[in-house]
């Protein structure tokens, strides 16, 4: 497979992840069939509640449709999942596996996310030989059941002046906010319910592109 090249990968503009229970009824199948459809680059796999063998059942499916797609793989938390999958890269948090024993169990050749939430943690993941890092929350979210409280702006104009890992914002971005993300240093941001939420994937993903670059 060889060594992937994470710069240019968060290059781009949009991450998305799933979220079964905010998406209007919709299998993840069908979701992510329409966020490639729409250019998404990226895409996330995160199920908390569903059992690990429906899960697997899934990302089979879903890695087979965004390699045909070009399109970068992440399984949230789940080691021995993105192992099994061949998914790209595994996104952990503070709360996980320590990267380096995740490193050990997927080889280098895997991409590695680490969720951050304070400069202190930025500081500690460029140490650690993760590949980027999730900055946020942002704003307010309820997305998450055991989310942190918001960061705010202040730090993610931290990571973009003293931390030179590729890094998504996430956390609470929505198309009247998501500007004012973008102004701030963020290239590439991270989406759950404004994306899956919406009734047209591909229409709502074009929308918000053309909010993040003052177009709308």
């Amino acid at each position: 497979m060889g060594r992937p090249d994470v710069r240019e990968i968060f290059q781009t503009d949009i991450y998305a992840l799933t979220g079964e229970e905010f998406s209007r009824g919709r299998s993840n199948i069908g979701v992510i069939k329409d966020m490639i459809a729409a250019g998404i680059k990226i895409i996330q796999y995160r199920e908390k509640e569903k059992k690990m063998r429906r899960k697997y059942q899934e990302c089979l499916e879903l890695r087979r449709l965004t390699r045909e797609a070009g399109v970068t793989f992440i399984v949230n938390d789940d080691v021995d999942l993105a192992m099994l999958v061949e998914a790209d890269g595994v996104h952990i948090g503070q709360d996980d596996l320590p990267p380096g024993a995740v490193r050990r169990l997927v080889g280098p050749d895997t991409i590695i996310g680490l969720s951050t939430h304070s400069p202190q943690q930025a500081q500690e993941a460029l140490k650690s030989g993760v590949d980027y890092i999730g900055v946020g929350p942002i704003f307010p979210t309820s997305t998450k059941k055991d989310v942190v409280d918001p960061v705010g702006l202040a730090y993610l104009e931290y990571v973009v002046r003293h931390i030179p890992l590729p890094f998504v914002a996430i956390g609470g971005i929505k198309e009247h906010n998501i500007r004012q993300v973008r102004r701030k240093g963020a290239r590439c941001i991270a989406m759950v319910t404004e994306i899956l939420e919406a009734e047209e994937i591909v229409a709502k993903v074009k929308r918000l592109r053309a909010a993040m670059e003052g177009t709308a």
